[in-house]
């Protein structure tokens, strides 16, 4: 009877472990999930997006308006926005350094710092709040690189104008109202980082 007993429980103790490594290591179950949410993230509607961007940047909503339903039918729905500020200055080859504040849906608000150089036929200076809406960004570390852009300025006293930066699969549609006086077109990046950076490349 001992023996009996022995024996069943030896059995049981063989396929408790079994089932423990298998719950472990099934083949067919999806990799663990990285230290960030990279799940699909939430998108924004055009009225939010022009409510935040005119009480921001302190434009009407009509005027930022039409910016936006453009930048909306190129890209469709955002999945976040950096409100925040910059200042930028060029004689041919051009700096612009930046800060803001990174807001996503469901996620913590994240401040980040930006600069970078441009080269073309460009000159002047301006400072200007920056509202960016941010597409197919599914969580807030992946803003930290480089987003390579085209951009044609044209801030007479004060102004309002977009362009596109793209890297991978993120899109970065820069709004801007800026102050100064600045005209031309210009090729070069913007490298977005955690912490403010002096050199900009």
């Amino acid at each position: 009877m001992d023996r009996r007993k022995l024996i069943l429980s030896g059995m049981a103790t063989a396929g408790l472990s079994a089932c423990a490594s298998t719950a472990q290591e099934r083949p067919g179950d999806p990799p663990p999930r990285s230290q960030y949410d990279t799940g699909r993230a939430q998108t924004y509607s055009a009225d939010e997006m022009i409510r935040s961007g005119s009480d921001f940047l302190g434009v009407t909503a009509e005027s930022i308006g039409a910016v936006i339903e453009r930048a909306f039918r190129d890209n469709g729905q955002p999945t976040g926005y950096i409100a925040g500020e910059e200042g930028s200055g060029a004689i041919a080859v051009g700096l612009r350094y930046g800060r803001g504040l990174l807001y996503m849906k469901g996620k913590d608000t994240q401040e980040v710092f930006w600069q970078g150089p441009s080269v073309g036929w460009d000159w002047g200076g301006n400072a200007s709040r920056v509202f960016t809406l941010c597409y197919n960004l599914q969580y807030p570390d992946a803003i930290f690189r480089r987003f390579p852009g085209v951009e044609g300025t044209a801030y007479l006293v004060g102004g309002l104008g977009v362009n596109y930066q793209r890297a991978d699969t993120i899109t970065l549609a820069p709004i801007r109202a800026g102050v100064g006086l600045r005209l031309g077109a210009n090729v070069g990046y913007l490298a977005y980082s955690r912490q403010r950076n002096i050199l900009p490349f």
